[in-house]
């Protein structure tokens, strides 16, 4: 499992590094086995696999798509991102992640509108000119980027905690595609449905395992382990999880370069005796 990373992203979506640099590093860090998961996109795949040819490193396809689910009880709708692995017949996923660009551009564009007169000032034009005029490939992150560039915060937290989390004014939530289609698409286009981070969406533990469970029920191929940080506690319940419902695993750092620093490409859990790695049914 050493040298396996399947949750990385590049500056197609909201890293830093480009398809190239990131498959170069990922070589001088000894990963063999590379899935590029940027969001709701997979232009940048076939640049990763021009690099990496001749190179001792095997670049799975991947992209992470913005999905959502809800309680039946609450009818609350709640985002979750679902990572597609060693997709082998892209068209179905790719139609969905046409429509997923068109909605991430007006979210976007929606955002800067209620961030102007909570800053005084329009920035739309800063944050597109951070994805090259590509307004699809506009994430939270650039908006938050670009608040600190003109000194509105110190910090891209900051400008999530004050206008742009769940909750804050100028908040706008994605509306994904909900999760039993999500699984339906990646599974058309012969790839594999993995939960990612399933302990990073502000979740109660009882959310937790019901997205688990449901996500089970849908389907679903295989759960991201909780990166270290986590504590023992929280690892366990998802272990029980994967276990009672017989899913895969998966593991990934969720690398994204300088803009979050934190985490190093390559840094991955460890899969405990018993599980078995999405990674062993890629052929």
């Amino acid at each position: 499992m050493q040298g396996v990373d399947l949750h990385t992203h590049s500056n197609i979506s909201d890293g830093t590094l480009t398809p190239e640099l990131l498959v170069q590093t990922a070589i001088e860090k000894g990963i063999h086995t590379l899935a590029l998961t940027d969001h709701d996109t997979m232009d940048g795949l076939k640049i990763a696999e021009q690099v990496a040819k001749n190179q001792p490193i095997q670049i799975i396809s991947g992209v992470e798509i913005s999905s959502q689910w809800s309680r039946p009880a609450t009818q609350k709708s709640y985002g979750v991102h679902i990572v597609a692995l060693n997709i082998k017949n892209p068209e179905p996923l790719q139609a969905l992640l046409e429509e997923q660009k068109k909605i991430r551009a007006e979210r976007a564009k929606q955002i800067c509108d209620l961030l102007t007169p909570l800053i005084g000032f329009d920035i739309y034009a800063d944050v597109i000119a951070k994805v090259d005029g590509e307004a699809d490939r506009i994430t939270r992150t650039h908006i938050a980027k670009t608040l600190v560039d003109k000194g509105v915060v110190a910090r891209p937290q900051q400008a999530f905690d004050k206008y742009i989390k769940e909750g804050k004014k100028a908040y706008v939530k994605f509306d994904g595609l909900g999760l039993e289609e999500t699984i339906k698409i990646i599974h058309e286009s012969q790839g594999f449905a993995v939960l990612a981070h399933p302990t990073r969406y502000d979740l109660s533990a009882t959310n937790i395992r019901y997205l688990i469970e449901i996500f089970a029920q849908f389907g679903g191929d295989a759960v991201e382990l909780p990166p270290y940080i986590e504590a023992a506690s929280t690892r366990q319940m998802v272990d029980r999880m994967i276990e009672q419902f017989n899913l895969k695993v998966s593991v990934g750092s969720d690398f994204h370069g300088d803009n979050m620093p934190w985490i190093k490409l390559g840094n991955i859990p460890k899969v405990k005796e018993g599980q078995v790695g999405i990674w062993e049914s890629f052929s």
